[in-house]
């Protein structure tokens, strides 16, 4: 394998999207096919499933103009692994919640860059030879062939100052997502009581997959003061928890 890096960026979902390649297949038109393919997933994600979008299909199917049956067959995927961990959680990750008016609201949003992503990665994964760190907006699913190679150095940035970085993960063939707040404000919310969780400023979880990693990160984060327990408890996960007072916890 040759050692050629290549690196491309798009804003797919209202995220920057970067690819970076080594290998037989970094810079050449594969490659590049590839990366195009891995971008036309990710914007049909968006079309399906962007609750910003009036016209795509869960924004439909929450007015009740779609039935489920309906949608594509990949909108009962996300659901699934969405309730899937409403029950892992207890409760505190949903994707159907109260809003502030009492009315339900379905964002499957903290399942689909995930599980998008993941999607994304199948025309990579068929590159022969070449080995890939594909980021969403800060999350990164990493494959490494290449038994010489060093692994993909990811770094976690301090929710204080996310000019900084707290640690640096060493990833050869798996997946990092971070759930908080220092890029998009208090967004989350413990679905069991509607309110931001308290005492937790991030949590960095590493996984087999972007859609394990993605989701029990912020059902970890969502536990609050709870979050490096519970993330303790999910199997085949380690992370670390920084807590609002600058303090950290690796989990595993």
């Amino acid at each position: 394998m040759t050692a050629a890096l290549t690196r491309h960026v798009e804003q797919v979902m209202g995220l920057p999207i970067s690819l970076a390649l080594r290998g037989r297949h970094a810079d050449d038109a594969a490659g590049r096919a590839a990366w195009a393919e891995a971008v036309a997933v990710l914007r049909e994600a968006d079309r399906v499933f962007s609750t910003w979008r009036a016209d795509s299909v869960v924004s439909r199917l929450a007015r009740g103009e779609l039935a489920l049956d309906d949608c594509p067959p990949e909108v009962a995927e996300v659901l699934a692994i969405g309730d899937a961990a409403e029950r892992d959680s207890g409760g505190a990750f949903r994707v159907r919640r109260r809003g502030p008016d009492g009315a339900e609201v379905l964002d499957p949003s903290g399942v689909v860059k995930g599980w998008a992503t993941e999607r994304a990665a199948g025309p990579l994964r068929a590159l022969p030879d070449t080995d890939f760190a594909l980021n969403a907006g800060g999350d990164l699913l990493c494959r490494t062939l290449d038994p010489d190679a060093a692994p993909w150095r990811i770094g976690i940035e301090d929710p204080r100052d996310p000019r900084r970085l707290i640690a640096r993960v060493p990833v050869r063939t798996g997946a990092v997502a971070t759930s908080g707040t220092a890029h998009r404000g208090q967004h989350l919310v413990d679905a069991r009581t509607g309110r931001p969780p308290s005492g937790v400023a991030s949590v960095t979880v590493v996984a087999g997959s972007l859609t394990d990693a993605d989701v029990d990160a912020t059902a970890a984060y969502v536990q609050g003061r709870d979050a490096a327990r519970w993330l303790a408890r999910r199997p085949g996960r380690t992370g670390l928890v920084v807590w609002a007072d600058g303090s950290a916890t690796p989990v595993g």
